[in-house]
């Protein structure tokens, strides 16, 4: 099927996904919730600057800023996230996956066609109390330069990218072994600890935050946050930005192949 037949059924596909996620809309607000963290840091580091400012590498830290911070890390958090490893894992050992492949859409494009669809009722579930918490609380942190917005923008897309091509290289490998589910959670420990999810990389000591800007967890969520708070200018952002599209081109470049041989053994074996 040609790449222009595949890009006017992804409308189809995102209609489809949507209904789905409004079918399952007490599962998906389950999941929303059950990612709360930067909530729950929020109150930890909160209370920690209330008692003194915690003094980063690059700037204080005062309650406010922690605020304007987790409530960024949140909505970022949201809208980036993808599910695919493990829906492969799944299809991969129920069998089911066959069916998918039989289908003229190609499968990458319709498990990104399915995670994007749940945008709108994610955003249906966490802007409200978020956007009220930003205006009342954390509005002071957003940046006033219209191009960071832009910027912020195009790497919310590209965090995204990466997330959703992790997943699919990760979900691919089952293709290869029983399962990749614990790869994944291997993954997401160090998303955890190296993306800014659980505290600013800021408060790592230099030579970790150094080190950090060398890995793909920051700009899966971290360079998102960072210009949404005002961190960077919008010529350190798009030098940023740059850096975060050659990890989402590369994470492609390796999903794709890991698929395209993982399919092919198992088309092989008769799956």
């Amino acid at each position: 099927m040609s790449v222009f037949r595949q890009l006017r059924a992804i409308p189809t596909l995102m209609k489809v996904g949507f209904a789905e996620a409004v079918a399952y809309r007490g599962e998906m607000a389950v999941w929303v919730l059950a990612t709360t963290m930067p909530f729950v840091m929020l109150s930890l580091w909160s209370a920690v600057a209330a008692g003194s400012p915690v003094v980063g590498t690059a700037k204080t830290w005062s309650s406010a800023s922690f605020v304007g911070y987790f409530l960024a890390m949140f909505i970022v958090r949201q809208l980036i996230a993808s599910w695919a490893a493990w829906e492969i894992n799944f299809e991969v050992r129920q069998g089911t996956l066959s069916m998918r492949l039989l289908r003229p859409i190609h499968p990458i494009v319709s498990y990104a066609a399915a995670n994007l669809a749940y945008m709108p009722m994610r955003l249906m579930v966490t802007m409200p109390v978020v956007i009220g918490l930003l205006l009342s609380s954390g509005g002071d942190t957003l940046p006033r330069d219209w191009r960071v917005w832009v910027l912020w923008c195009l790497s919310m897309l590209g965090g995204w990218a990466i997330t959703f091509f992790v997943n699919v290289a990760i979900g691919a490998l089952a293709l290869f072994m029983e399962s990749s589910t614990k790869l994944m959670d291997a993954w997401l420990a160090g998303f955890f600890i190296f993306s800014g999810y659980m505290f600013p990389l800021d408060l790592f000591p230099p030579w970790l935050k150094w080190a950090s800007t060398w890995l793909p967890f920051r700009f899966q969520i971290g360079l998102p946050v960072e210009l949404m708070t005002g961190v960077h200018s919008f010529e350190a952002g798009l030098g940023l930005l740059a850096q975060q599209w050659a990890w989402a081109l590369l994470f492609m470049s390796v999903a794709i192949a890991l698929w395209n041989t993982g399919v092919r053994r198992f088309q092989a074996f008769g799956g």
